[in-house]
């Protein structure tokens, strides 16, 4: 049995940042320079201002010393997908195959946005995530969402995804449109620098917890035993494959033990504070010997 952690095991710094927002350049309440100065005023560590089908760079603005990351969010035609590092706009076709692999081409990657969004409950329909290539991750929490017909949260298609075989990683971010959106969702990811290039290998490489509020200190992977230890969780679930429970503790720290005999392809862990305030941790791979 083989143990696939994204996490590392030392000590290094956790950064904030949120990759879904809008300015008055799209159909956000806040000119981008406000938009800035708000998340830099929360403390966060880095920002994507994602207006619809256009790039924002940050040589324009006064950065606070957080990083802008280049990208937008493709709207027009189709499910919203969110463009990451972007460095060249891409055409929203139709076909969202034919967007995804555009935006692997500018060597970006690709977030499908809100998929419980509308009425409907179903923005992007299961099939077509099931059957897309090349993105590389869902929003599991979409802070705007709350206020719209719709679930904020989506780990009931991540789960669906990942029991499937589909390795993708799960992301909270605020979708900020109005003024006092900022804040509610983010992602902690584990990197030493604030520099966009290590910023997002860490993301590609699922080195980060999306949270809205419980805060994790550490991840830690030892032979087949699983620590988490965080400063506010007051119960810590561990999920597998499809969504189901394989156990809890009502603790702030957790240990458990990946035994021979568990039937799951990936664990991950949920963890729930007061409140609203979660955090939900990326999926911990198991294989078999034989793969």
């Amino acid at each position: 049995m083989k143990i696939l952690s994204p996490y590392l095991n030392e000590s290094i710094d956790w950064r904030r940042g949120n990759l879904h927002a809008h300015t008055t350049r799209s159909d956000g309440d806040r000119p981008p320079q406000d938009l800035i100065d708000r998340y830099a005023e929360l403390g966060y560590d880095f920002l994507m201002i994602s207006d619809h089908d256009m790039i924002t760079e940050s040589e324009a603005f006064d950065c606070h010393g957080m990083t802008l990351i280049p990208g937008n969010e493709v709207t027009i035609n189709g499910p919203h997908i969110l463009h990451v590092d972007a460095r060249a706009y891409v055409t929203p076709d139709a076909d969202r195959q034919v967007v995804l692999s555009a935006i692997a081409a500018d060597s970006a990657f690709a977030i499908m946005a809100h998929p419980n969004w509308e009425r409907h409950f179903n923005h992007c329909p299961q099939n077509k995530l099931e059957s897309w290539q090349g993105y590389l991750g869902v929003e599991i929490y979409n802070g705007l969402v709350r206020m719209h017909a719709g679930n904020p949260l989506a780990t009931d298609r991540w789960d669906m995804l990942l029991g499937s075989g589909r390795r993708v990683w799960g992301f909270a971010n605020d979708d900020a449109h109005q003024i006092g959106d900022e804040g509610v969702a983010w992602n902690m990811v584990q990197s030493d620098s604030k520099q966009v290039t290590d910023l997002v290998a860490a993301l590609r490489a699922g080195r980060f917890y999306a949270s809205t509020g419980v805060i994790i200190d550490s991840i830690r992977l030892t032979g087949n035993v699983i620590r988490i230890a965080t400063q506010n969780a007051q119960r810590i679930v561990v999920t597998k494959d499809f969504g189901r429970c394989i156990t809890h503790a009502d603790a702030a720290s957790f240990e458990f033990t990946v035994g021979e005999t568990l039937d799951a392809t990936y664990v991950r862990f949920e963890c729930f504070g007061h409140g609203e305030s979660m955090a939900w941790t990326q999926p911990i791979f198991i294989e078999s010997e034989a793969q």
